[in-house]
């Protein structure tokens, strides 16, 4: 049977004569959550339930019980495989291959990445609703960040707006950037014929990315350069369009200008992860290595990127 996601705090010195409500807002529990809580979910001092208006006293054991979660169900389950990188009560992170969404959408209604979460979730017995952190286009391989509750996200997204979350990709590109190493910072937004198609244009949304070039050498008639891009933001094909709009697309980016000769995906991969887990404050870093079809482009005498 599905258990309830709770939190357990303990009123510190400091702490002591605040208001139950404040002191939780001020552990990032939202005020939408408090609302979820009073009506279906429970708050427990020293095992008694209290409401919001409850006086704290120094020593004072907290248990939050948020409400049981339940998934869409919409969402059906699907059994894809998951290769699993990292997994506990709270977080779970996958190594997602090219060629699958992350989502449902009008061109692909099934067989995404959040339908075979689903199906690990029954698997596991977990009843929540697949919370993504992270995601990655259609044809871009590598890690995908999930939480397992709604609350858990929420501390995500704070996250994300303090740019605390590391995330670093590979990347194949033709030609190699004059400077080996930069900042590119050019807004982004959708052009004007397409609902897919974006570009840099000044009334875009600022986006932000470090690139550094790896490695160069020559491939099929062309020079091409394996780059290490880190995100500061994360706008929609941030990376293709950046690479783009610096002169040198992505192998197999159609969209951007690539070319795709030897490869029909953008040749992108997300390979590093760094977060600090919103529960236990442990610091999590997570690497995948560049899937095989981007591994055959590297020359035989180059490194090979597992690090």
């Amino acid at each position: 049977m599905a258990q309830p996601f709770t939190l357990q705090f303990q009123v510190t010195s400091q702490e002591h004569q605040m208001l139950l409500r404040e002191f939780l807002l001020q552990k990032n529990i939202s005020r939408k959550a408090l609302t979820d809580i009073k009506a279906d979910g429970e708050l427990l001092v020293n095992g008694k339930s209290e409401n919001v208006q409850y006086m704290l006293q120094s020593g004072d054991n907290i248990t939050v019980q948020f409400p049981l979660e339940t998934g869409s169900e919409q969402m059906k389950g699907e059994a894809i495989p998951l290769e699993i990188l990292y997994e506990d009560a709270y977080l779970l992170a996958v190594n997602k291959p090219a060629g699958i969404s992350t989502i449902p959408s009008r061109q692909h209604p099934s067989g995404t990445l959040a339908n075979a979460i689903v199906h690990y979730y029954e698997q596991i017995g977990h009843s929540g609703a697949v919370h993504f952190v992270t995601r990655l286009d259609l044809d871009t391989s590598g890690i995908v960040l999930i939480t397992k509750h709604r609350h858990t996200h929420h501390l995500f997204s704070l996250a994300q707006q303090e740019q605390t979350i590391v995330k670093k990709y590979l990347a194949l590109v033709q030609g190699t950037p004059v400077a080996s190493e930069g900042r590119i910072d050019q807004p982004i937004a959708r052009t004007s014929d397409s609902i897919i198609k974006r570009e840099v244009r000044a009334d875009g949304q600022m986006a932000s990315t470090i690139y550094q070039t790896v490695a160069t050498f020559p491939y099929h008639q062309q020079i091409v350069s394996l780059m290490q891009l880190h995100l500061l933001t994360g706008r929609t094909h941030q990376i293709r369009v950046h690479m783009a709009w610096l002169g040198h697309p992505l192998l197999g980016d159609s969209l951007y200008g690539g070319d795709c000769t030897a490869l029909q995906r953008q040749a992108l991969h997300c390979r590093f992860l760094q977060f600090q887990h919103p529960i236990t404050g442990e610091t999590i870093t997570l690497e995948a290595p560049l899937p095989e079809d981007l591994q055959a482009l590297l020359p035989d005498t180059s490194e090979k990127m597992h690090d």
